[in-house]
């Protein structure tokens, strides 16, 4: 499966998306940043928008990968794939993150305009609807984009991929770490607290329970957000299934 993560805006969670919500549930998937600016939190490869055609032989070489365009290459990105009639064909589908913000949900309309403009298909399109805090109601925070959704038809809303806020997501930008990782350490924390001596350690020990705690946490919601995907509906065009990883 080959999925693009992309939005015209910046600051919308296109890289927690790619790197927290999407690889560790693809088996055996890439996580390649497409950016000219600030382009690496611990990706394994990146390319230059300009290097379209390179992108295009990297995609046909794998198997499962998430393209994460940043929002510097996304305008020409888009230009190519309109020069290299049919290349969006290469992506299974399109993920679009938004946030509550008004400038931002109407950057996420232009982003699923444009994507519909160079023939991408309402089921290949994806919201992920993200820093939702569960005291606003949904209809209301993210009204400006859902009206647009219900007047244009151009993708289909799934309220239930929604990624709530949580200072994890800040704690874990630029350590390598994803939060499956976190999750996963077994490091008795607390133990190694009381074991301390010098009072730095056990303030850093401390950080890395509150941050092991925090990824504990949010993993639940990631994987039903994922869920609510469906993303097995993308992989019986491709052939590949979609199963958590282990």
């Amino acid at each position: 499966m080959k999925i693009a993560v992309i939005n015209f805006s910046g600051n919308v969670g296109k890289t927690t998306v790619a790197r927290h919500l999407l690889a560790p549930r693809i088996p055996g998937c890439q996580v390649v940043a497409v950016e000219s600016i600030n382009a690496d939190d611990g990706q394994s490869v990146t390319i230059r928008g300009r290097q379209f055609a390179q992108l295009q032989e990297f995609l046909q070489s794998v198997d499962n990968v998430v393209i994460d365009i940043g929002a510097s290459n996304v305008e020409e990105l888009l230009k190519l794939m309109r020069r290299y009639r049919d290349s969006q064909e290469d992506f299974d589908g399109f993920i679009v993150p938004t946030v509550p913000a008004r400038k931002q949900q109407q950057d996420t309309a232009a982003t699923l305009a444009e994507l519909a403009r160079i023939g991408v298909a309402p089921e290949r399109l994806r919201l992920v609807f993200n820093q939702v805090d569960d005291d606003n109601p949904f209809d209301r925070t993210f009204e400006t984009l859902l009206a647009y959704c219900a007047s244009s038809g151009v993708v289909q809303p799934r309220p239930a991929a929604f990624i709530s806020f949580n200072e994890v997501y800040a704690l874990v930008r630029g350590t390598g770490q994803s939060l499956a990782e976190l999750a996963a350490d077994r490091t008795d924390y607390k133990a190694a607290i009381a074991k301390a001596s010098v009072q730095s350690d056990k303030l850093a020990l401390a950080h890395r329970l509150a941050t092991q705690r925090l990824a504990r946490g949010v993993i639940p919601e990631l994987e039903a957000c994922f869920a609510a995907l469906d993303l097995h509906l993308l992989a019986h065009r491709s052939g590949e299934a979609v199963v958590p990883a282990a």
